[in-house]
């Protein structure tokens, strides 16, 4: 395939249907901790939630939310609910009542498939919300709700997908920022189709003899994609458990299932790399790792390497581009940059008017490419300010050199002018790093007595001391200007998350 996805395209159909009709249906395409599930065995589930949804009520363009832990029931539901021509929504099924209730008030589902032992959970929210919604319980049932495993008894085996076109809105995503209220990103078939390509299969070189591993989960795109989609486009399989990833259950997975490809995260990777029993663990499956959702210090690459030998892929993605579009190539790494464009992608660096700068200057990043979402739900006003045209302004500041490696200086919202000079939080990080003594870091700026903005670190200490704190300060105006020092070091023993397990900033800012 080109990058240019048909007009006629159902991801439900691309990426199951269309693998059985390659003669591929016995392939294993899911591998669980306690079996396997074959391509047909997918597509038969699939039918099965279809033909539920659709008995349920569920029409073409109507939204499913999909409250699932990693496993058969969320894949079968996700492509089910796409074949029906829905759209699918996808939530940490972590999230609390009011979150839920919120997010319920906020998307008008038409239905909820969710983890039976979530539905005490979704009634509170429900309690809450203005919007009334379908419950479909998976698992576990519930009293007075449908469950899918009673219903699948009763309706017809087969199904076939609804005609949509790649422009039709197919998994809405949640925008990734660190503050505020997530925005729903509206992303077409064939953006998805679009990017399988581009990244999946010619940056990564996916095929079908590869097994994907991921430590997020799907319900985050960066999962989505390279533990679901991109293995499926190829006839390959994704190895899926649905307990919080650990190290621990990290590397007992690896064992388990010597998986090709593992999709990690800058949390996970330093997790791993300082586990006591690192240097015994046996990565020699794996032809590569890749790492987004956060800066990956230099400086924790290079342990990584150093441990376990693996090539390490640093990329950058977004929900408005759904993906990774800017990364780091097998063979081509550069440690510390994000590494090249994506082919069937553009990228410009430019200064507030929208001016393009020169090489080796910081500026916006603004991209293009065959994924671009519609936009944001609700949200016209930032629509309009991230996309421009066929342009996305991601918000993120950085820097290209002269051989198209790009660096990343962090979120623009993040950026601290200190004494009248502006400077990254990402880089007095990626210089606390690495010092011996931090295990993880995050820097935000905070408002003093007096109005003006500080920065301050908040660090996770291998051995925490009485002179940490200090030691940190000068470390850092010792390696930077001492400016960009921190005016204050929290030792803590973790840090806030958003609902992508990212760090939360906005938390930290208003909680110093």
């Amino acid at each position: 395939m080109n990058l240019d996805p048909p007009e006629d395209l159902n991801l439900a159909d691309w990426l199951v249907e269309a693998r059985v009709r390659e003669g591929r249906g016995e392939r294993v395409a899911l591998r669980l901790p306690d079996r396997e599930l074959t391509y047909r065995d997918v597509q038969r589930l699939a039918h099965r939630f279809a033909n539920v949804l659709v008995g349920l009520g569920l029409r073409p363009e109507e939204r499913v939310l999909l409250a699932l832990r990693d496993g058969a029931e969320f894949v079968g539901a996700l492509f089910g609910a796409l074949a029906a021509g829905a759209s699918v929504v996808m939530l940490n099924p972590d999230l609390g009542a009011e979150a839920i209730a919120g997010l319920v008030d906020y998307l008008r589902p038409r239905l909820a498939v969710v983890d039976g032992r979530l539905v005490p959970v979704f009634a509170d929210a429900l309690g809450r919300a203005r919007e009334r919604l379908t419950l479909v319980t998976v698992g576990e049932a519930a009293p007075g709700l449908p469950s899918f495993e009673e219903l699948a008894r009763t309706v017809a085996e087969g199904f076939t997908a609804v005609r949509t076109h790649r422009d039709d809105p197919a998994v809405w995503l949640f925008s990734g920022g660190t503050t505020g209220r997530p925005k729903a990103v509206i992303q077409s078939h064939g953006s998805y189709a679009f990017t399988t390509v581009a990244y999946g299969q010619r940056t990564l070189g996916l095929a079908e003899d590869d097994i994907t591993l991921s430590v997020p989960k799907l319900y985050f795109g960066y999962a989505l994609g390279s533990n679901l989609f991109f293995p499926f486009s190829v006839g390959a399989s994704a190895c899926l458990f649905p307990e919080r990833a650990t190290a621990e259950s990290v590397f007992a997975a690896l064992g388990r299932h010597r998986p090709t490809v593992l999709v990690n995260v800058p949390t996970m990777i330093h997790q791993m790399v300082s586990h006591p029993d690192a240097a015994a663990q046996d990565l020699s499956s794996l032809r590569l790792a890749t790492s987004a959702g956060e800066a990956l210090p230099a400086a924790l690459y290079e342990r990584w390497r150093a441990t376990f030998g693996v090539e390490l892929l640093d990329g950058l993605g977004t929900a408005e581009q759904w993906h990774v579009f800017l990364s780091n190539h097998p063979g081509e790494v550069r440690p510390g940059t994000l590494g090249r464009v994506v082919e069937g992608f553009e990228l410009r660096v430019r200064d507030e008017e929208g001016r393009d700068l020169p090489d080796g200057e910081t500026g916006w990043l603004w991209v293009r490419g065959g994924a671009r979402a519609w936009g944001y739900w609700r949200e016209m006003a930032k629509t309009q300010a991230t996309f421009r045209g066929d342009w996305v302004v991601t918000g993120d500041l950085v820097a290209r050199d002269a051989d198209g490696f790009v660096t990343y200086h962090g979120r623009g919202d993040d950026a601290l002018k200190i004494a009248g000079r502006w400077f990254s939080p990402a880089e007095v990080e990626d210089c606390l790093a690495r010092h011996p003594a931090v295990a993880e870091c995050v820097v935000v700026g905070v408002p003093d007595e007096s109005g003006l903005t500080k920065p301050h670190a908040w660090v996770i200490a291998r051995a925490p001391s009485d002179d940490l704190a200090r030691e940190l300060k000068d470390f850092v105006a010792s390696e930077l200007q001492p400016y960009k020092a921190p005016r204050a070091v929290h030792l803590v023993a973790d840090l806030p998350r958003t609902h992508l397990g990212k760090v939360d900033r906005g938390a930290l800012r208003r909680n110093p």
